[in-house]
């Protein structure tokens, strides 16, 4: 499981970081054409905006496997042993419960939703539901983390 886990971040890692190229290559090209060429690129704001959405739902997910992602450990730092495990299986479980309801039932939802109404983006005239398909593939990701931890703090014993 672990050398899955390690593959799945590796790659996400890589799709963050040309997602991160493409935005600032796309943000420079529009400054660029607006201020230098006194001629701004249509497509270029609404491509900055969709990168924007997969940079922040990736990334909350890749954020989650490396536990930087923003949470109160006030209450967990000082637990230990049984109680530490079974407020960590907790939190994830809550964790995995949201991202199966709201990001993969709900985000397939919206998908199905904008390809039934045939929406596409007014500048670049992509389909919505395209840009939509982070929601629950974000969400996948944070159920398969989510389950990587959960099976990490039943299996680990504490020194």
């Amino acid at each position: 499981m672990e050398t899955i886990v390690k593959g799945v971040t590796r790659i996400l890692g890589w799709v963050l970081m040309i997602l991160m190229t493409l935005i600032v290559l796309d943000v420079t090209w529009q400054v660029f054409t607006r201020f230098m060429m006194q001629n701004s690129s249509s497509w270029t704001e609404e491509m900055a905006r969709f990168l924007l959405i997969w940079i922040g739902l990736l990334g909350a997910s890749y954020t989650l496997h490396t536990r930087m992602h923003l949470g109160i450990d006030i209450f967990t730092y000082k637990l230990t042993g049984k109680k530490k495990q079974v407020i960590e299986i907790l939190i994830y479980l809550f964790v995995l419960l949201f991202a199966l309801i709201v990001m993969v039932i709900g985000g397939f939802k919206l998908m199905s939703m904008t390809f039934q109404l045939n929406q596409t983006s007014a500048a670049m005239g992509i389909k919505m539901a395209y840009i939509y398909f982070v929601i629950p593939l974000s969400g996948i990701l944070m159920i398969f983390y989510s389950i990587d931890f959960m099976v990490k703090a039943l299996t680990t014993k504490e020194k």
